[in-house]
């Protein structure tokens, strides 16, 4: 039996994509995940998360990892369904994964409904939806990791042409990034999220 784990990242940050990641691995192989050390990425610091990313891509019999850009973003939160927008990408990682059973950690204050969702769109795989699940499951853990990396990999590429902070809006370097690189330019870069309510309260500030 293979299992499947699917976790997302960055979705409350203003910038760069939503990363969705998945990873698949033998039911009778998953100790070794558990011995590695996997755990929730936001438990993990960026250098043990690096490490444990390659280990981990060793370890599983495969993964996919699936981005989605702001644009996509944008135009799902503004017809509030930025949870169908998930569940449509996890439903793709896992038709891609093609395993026995899949743990998802649910963005959806009701998991089953999230899971029923993805199950529907992936043509009634067996899916398992959980709050939290990727402190739950090693193989979630694994597939957080992995999101994670993926997500701070694209950050840094951002990183070397702005200076731009961590993205999220609580960040006061990303904030000011944005809205000096509006005051400036007139214009967003593609990769911020304008649908974001800090990006919105910045476009008004500066009289749109």
């Amino acid at each position: 039996m293979h299992l499947c784990g699917v976790d997302d990242a960055g979705r409350g940050s203003m910038l760069g994509p939503l990363v969705i990641a998945g990873v698949s691995i033998k039911k009778s192989r998953l100790g070794r995940l558990r011995k590695m050390g996997v755990k929730d990425s936001k438990q993990l610091s960026p250098k043990n998360r690096e490490e444990l990313y390659e280990k981990i891509i060793e370890v599983v019999d495969d993964y996919h990892v699936a981005k989605i850009q702001p644009r996509s973003i944008d135009s799902s939160v503004r017809r509030h369904a930025l949870n169908h927008l998930e569940a449509k990408y996890m439903a793709r990682v896992v038709s891609k994964l093609d395993s026995d059973i899949s743990y998802v950690d649910s963005c959806d204050v009701n998991p089953a409904r999230f899971g029923r969702e993805i199950a529907q769109i992936s043509g009634n795989k067996k899916i398992r939806s959980y709050h939290h699940a990727d402190s739950r499951f090693a193989i979630v853990s694994a597939a957080s990791i992995v999101a994670k990396v993926s997500r701070d990999r694209s950050i840094s590429r951002l990183q070397k042409q702005y200076d731009l902070g961590s993205g999220y809006p609580s960040d006061p370097k990303t904030i000011r990034f944005v809205t000096q690189f509006y005051n400036t330019h007139n214009k967003l870069p593609t990769f911020v999220r304008q649908s974001w309510k800090p990006t919105m309260g910045i476009l008004g500030q500066s009289g749109v």
